[in-house]
C-alpha cells in the first residue's frame, strides 16, 4: 500500500480535482455538458461488463488485440473492440497505434489480485437488481420512505439474506469500498491509547485487525450477531491478532458487552431510521464505562451545500434502501446529544470517513 498523505492535503486536492473538474464542464454548452452527467450510467454498464468478463485480469501481462483478449475472456471480438475504446477514452485502458489494448493505473484496479480492486464493487453497481433498486428512486424522492419494503416485500437486509447470490455481490462489493478505508482510519486516529476496542457489528473483523496491528498492547473484542459462523476466527488468526481479540455474538439491538474503553462503529449509524440508530446508540451508552469513548467512523457531509463530498451520493442509496442518511457535523451532535453523549471532535481521515469521536453525559 502506498504511505498516506495527510487529511488535509487529501482535501486540497479534492477541492482542486473538484474545481477541475466543474471548469471542465463551464467549457462546454450546458446541455451537453448535464448529457455527459446524464449518461454516466453507460460507463458503470461498460464497466461491469470488463469486470465480469476478467478483461484487466486478461491484461496483467501486457496489451492485447481485442481478437486476443476476447478470445482469453469468452466475448465477441467486435463487440469487446467497442466496449474497450468507450472505456481507453475514459483513461480506463490504453488504446495503442497497433489496435491493441492494455492497462492504465485505473485499469490495474480492475484486477481482482489488485491491493485495492474495485472489481467486486463494479461488479455490484451495474448488477441488474441494483438498477432495478433504482428504478424505484422517484417514489423514495416523493414520499420520503425507503423502496425496498414496497418493491421486495421485505427490508433491503431481508433480502439480502433471502437472496445469497445476489448478498455475495452486495457484501463483497461493500468490502472493496470497506477495505480502502482502514489504514486511513488507523492512521488518523491514536487508538494506542485504549486497553480494549470493541468493533460492533464488525464482520469478520477488518478494522478490528487493522487497529491492533496498528496498536500492539491494545486488545480487542468483535461484537457482531454472525461471528460464530461468518469466519471471522480465521480471518483474525490469519492477520495475527487472535491472541488479543475476543469473539461475541449478540443482537445488534440488545445489550452491548462491557468491558471496553472504546466501542467503535464503523457504518452502521448511516444504515438505519433515526429509531433505530437512537435505540443502537443508548445501548452502546449504557454500556460505556465513565472514561470510555464512543467513536462512528462515518462520512461527515459539509455543511455547506455546493461543497463536493462522496457522502452526498452514499446518502440517496441509503435514503433509497434502508430509510438511513449521511450526516453533518451538527446533525451528528445532536443525534448524539439524544443517546447520552457530547460530541468531542471529528477527525479526518485520508479516506471519505472520519472518526467522530464522542464521549457519555
Amino acid at each position: 500500500m502506498p504511505e498516506l498523505p495527510p487529511p488535509s492535503v487529501v482535501r486540497d486536492l479534492e477541492k482542486q480535482r473538484a474545481e477541475l473538474q466543474k471548469q471542465a464542464r463551464e467549457l462546454a454548452p450546458p446541455p451537453f455538458a448535464l448529457l455527459e452527467l446524464i449518461m454516466g450510467s453507460m460507463i458503470t454498464q461498460a464497466l461491469r461488463v470488463t469486470a465480469e468478463l476478467r478483461v484487466a485480469d486478461a491484461l496483467a501481462d501486457g496489451p492485447l488485440s481485442p481478437e486476443e483478449i476476447a478470445g482469453r475472456v469468452g466475448a465477441n471480438p467486435d463487440a469487446l473492440g467497442r466496449v474497450l475504446r468507450l472505456l481507453a477514452a475514459q483513461g480506463v485502458f490504453t488504446g495503442g497505434p497497433d489496435g491493441t489494448y492494455g492497462l492504465t493505473p485505473m485499469g490495474e484496479a480492475l484486477r481482482a489480485d489488485h491491493p485495492m480492486t474495485m472489481r467486486d464493487i463494479a461488479l455490484l453497481m451495474g448488477h441488474p437488481i441494483h438498477w432495478e433498486d433504482w428504478s424505484a428512486f422517484l417514489d423514495t424522492v416523493v414520499t420520503g420512505e425507503p423502496s425496498t419494503p414496497k418493491l421486495r416485500g421485505m427490508s433491503a437486509f431481508e433480502f439480502l439474506e433471502s437472496n445469497p447470490e445476489y448478498g455475495a455481490v452486495f457484501i463483497n462489493g461493500m468490502g472493496n469500498m470497506s477495505a480502502t478505508e482502514t489504514d486511513p482510519v488507523v492512521a488518523a486516529y491514536g487508538f494506542s491509547a485504549f486497553g480494549t476496542v470493541l468493533d460492533f457489528c464488525g464482520g469478520q473483523g477488518g478494522l478490528l485487525s487493522g487497529i491492533l496491528r496498528e496498536a500492539p498492547q491494545t486488545r480487542g473484542i468483535l461484537f457482531d450477531p454472525r461471528v460464530e459462523g461468518n469466519g471471522a476466527a480465521e480471518f483474525l488468526a490469519r492477520q495475527g491478532v487472535a491472541d488479543r481479540c475476543t469473539t461475541v455474538a449478540g443482537d445488534m439491538f440488545g445489550p452491548v458487552p462491557t468491558g471496553a474503553d472504546a466501542y467503535v462503529l464503523k457504518h452502521i449509524v448511516h444504515d438505519w431510521p433515526e429509531e433505530e440508530v437512537l435505540r443502537i446508540l443508548r445501548n452502546v451508552r449504557a454500556a460505556v464505562q465513565p472514561g470510555g469513548k464512543l467513536l462512528l467512523v462515518e462520512m461527515v457531509v459539509p455543511e455547506q451545500g455546493d461543497e463536493p463530498h462522496s457522502g452526498k451520493l452514499v446518502d440517496l442509496w441509503l435514503m433509497l434502501l434502508v430509510g438511513g442518511r449521511e450526516r453533518t457535523a451538527t446533525q451528528y451532535a445532536d443525534l448524539l446529544a439524544r443517546a447520552g453523549f457530547r460530541l468531542e471532535r471529528v477527525v479526518e481521515t485520508a479516506a471519505a470517513v472520519s472518526v467522530i469521536e464522542a464521549i457519555p453525559v
